[in-house]
């Protein structure tokens, strides 16, 4: 197997499969409702929702920049945490569409080119894809523990 199959299969078992540290997103956002989703448990945090837009934004970039669009900074901008529109079922479909897009892409993407630099940034695709899982991975926990506080 390919290194870029084997990234691809840990970002799907992150989201929808079998990660080996416990629940995918998948399970720990199931039966989470709109309102439980807009909840602030705690004051000074994130809520729910906004984790959810936040990383669907980072994967969604990812696959812009294996397209050659140059990733933005956007922590510098404030620009990383977009605000909650839309309807909640909405933002849950988008984020698990856009991750199996990730992963199709990924698929694809030729392990020739996994020390390539990502457009835009100062590190290669490997490093790129593997924080994409870290950080869905490190979200997923912040989410488990906010809808233990609801």
């Amino acid at each position: 197997m390919s290194e870029t199959k084997r990234i691809a299969d840990q970002l799907r078992r992150a989201f929808a499969g079998d990660p080996w540290h416990g629940d995918p997103l998948s399970a720990i956002l199931r039966g989470v409702t709109a309102d439980q989703a807009q909840a602030r448990p705690l004051p000074k945090s994130h809520n729910i929702w906004e984790i959810v837009l936040h990383i669907e934004l980072y994967t969604g970039l990812a696959i812009g920049a294996i397209q050659g669009v140059p990733m933005p900074r956007l922590y510098l901008e404030k620009k990383d945490w977009p605000p909650v529109t839309g309807e909640w079922p909405a933002a849950l479909g988008k984020i698990f569409t856009t991750a199996e897009a990730l992963a199709q892409a990924i698929d694809a993407f030729p392990d020739s080119r996994l020390d390539d630099t990502v457009p835009g940034r100062d590190y290669n695709f490997y490093y790129l894809f593997h924080g994409i899982v870290q950080h869905s991975l490190y979200h997923a926990g912040q989410i488990s523990l906010l809808k233990g506080n609801l």
